[in-house]
């Protein structure tokens, strides 16, 4: 482990309820980096309702009955073994990075965006900002950290930007490019610099697009601790990303669920 004063100062902006963030990423942190504050989003009323209308401006009504029917099926058939795969990767987690969370100073917000979570960061003023949220942060929030504000994104961009780029990645059989991307938050969506990509051995067959996603993380935390390091002291440069398409993506639907597992099957193992 290097010295204390060789590690960036980070605070982790995640959801309360994501247990494999708020506390198994928020351990490693703590044990590999010098953590300062969480901030943990408590989601707001009404924020389902208007994620659902972007949906269906995105997608047209239709095809929101796909997602709502993925939805539906996903709390049948997969939401108890996800939970159960959760519940021991969060033990692991902290088995393999023993640290005291409850000192660590913590905010709970509605939303990054708001003044609250501005005067926190600027109060920790940390070197850097791991942003693990379902929002587009605002430039007056992503600017304070010294180094940047840094994504750990489910999904290789700019191929597979937005939401859910590990799914759309394994339902387009694209199975070279399903894996995570850091990169630096900037004001457009998984637009930013590109410092790292990675990805793991994964089964198509026998896991969940939820614990693929999870997984392409941390498998990876090594790699993604020393990119970050090389970054905070300047050393590392942005991945060139010319010449590739760029798409962005949306909520997970039932029929490309379907397609991706009946393919995945056919494949000899």
């Amino acid at each position: 482990m290097a010295p204390d004063d060789a590690l960036p100062t980070v605070v982790l902006i995640c959801h309360e309820r994501d247990r494999i963030d708020a506390e198994g990423l928020a351990s490693w942190l703590a044990a590999s980096l010098k953590l300062v504050g969480i901030v943990a989003l408590r989601d707001e009323p009404g924020r389902l309702m208007r994620a659902s209308r972007r949906e269906i401006r995105r997608v047209g009504l239709v095809r929101f009955l796909d997602v709502l029917a993925f939805r539906v099926y996903y709390r049948i058939w997969l939401a108890r073994a996800d939970a159960a795969w959760v519940a021991a990767e969060v033990a692991r987690l902290r088995g393999s990075y023993p640290a005291r969370l409850d000192n660590v100073p913590r905010l709970i917000a509605a939303n990054p965006n708001t003044p609250e979570v501005q005067n926190f960061l600027e109060r920790l003023a940390p070197d850097l900002v791991i942003a693990r949220c379902k929002y587009i942060l605002k430039p007056e929030v992503f600017t304070i950290p010294r180094a940047g504000t840094f994504v750990l994104h489910p999904g290789i961009c700019p191929e597979y930007r937005n939401a859910h780029g590990c799914f759309w990645a394994l339902a387009q059989g694209d199975l070279n490019r399903v894996g995570m991307t850091l990169l630096r938050v900037d004001k457009g969506v998984d637009t930013g610099p590109i410092y790292l990509q990675a990805s793991y051995k994964f089964d198509p067959v026998l896991e969940s697009h939820i614990v693929i996603q999870y997984r392409v993380v941390v498998e990876n935390l090594e790699a993604i601790r020393d990119t970050l390091v090389s970054v905070w002291k300047k050393e590392a440069l942005p991945i060139s990303m010319e010449g590739r398409r760029s798409a962005v993506w949306g909520q997970p639907w039932l029929s490309a669920y379907l397609r991706w597992k009946r393919a995945a099957r056919q494949v000899p193992r």
